[in-house]
């Protein structure tokens, strides 16, 4: 073998070898984690766990308070339904003789959604919690 051939044949080597290197060396790029979309229910067992109130709480007419503390009557929706949201607290306010309260479940682009909650609940005293997505 002429030297020539010996010189190629080891920069062939340590070229390979190098870039086994690299690759076992290199530190992996953390993919982010995925956005882990929860249910309504999750939000209500959540926030209801953490205020010590009853989830689901059934009424004589058989609809359900999503979360009935000492203090409150809370609905949980999610920002698109802020409106629903108020309708309800309202209605089963009337209906525990608990004050109104929305808990409205808010992700990155729904601020408008809580601006106008806010503003209707100022209005008619009704307590808001955001509960973030």
């Amino acid at each position: 073998m002429n030297k020539f051939k010996i010189f190629a044949l080891i920069t062939l080597i340590t070229s390979i070898f190098g870039v086994a290197l690299f690759f076992f060396f290199s530190k992996k790029e953390e993919k982010p984690k995925p956005y882990v979309k929860h249910n309504e229910r999750y939000y209500q067992e959540k926030m209801c766990k953490k205020m010590d109130g009853l989830v689901e709480y059934r009424l004589k007419d058989k609809t359900r308070v999503d979360c009935l503390t000492d203090d409150y009557a809370i609905e949980v929706d999610f920002a698109k339904k802020w409106a629903e949201g108020i309708g309800q607290a309202l209605f089963y306010s009337l209906m525990t003789g608990k004050e109104p309260a929305v808990g409205l479940i808010v992700g990155e682009k729904d601020a408008r959604y809580l601006k106008r909650l806010r503003k209707v609940a100022n209005k008619f005293d009704i307590e808001v919690f955001v509960l973030e997505k």
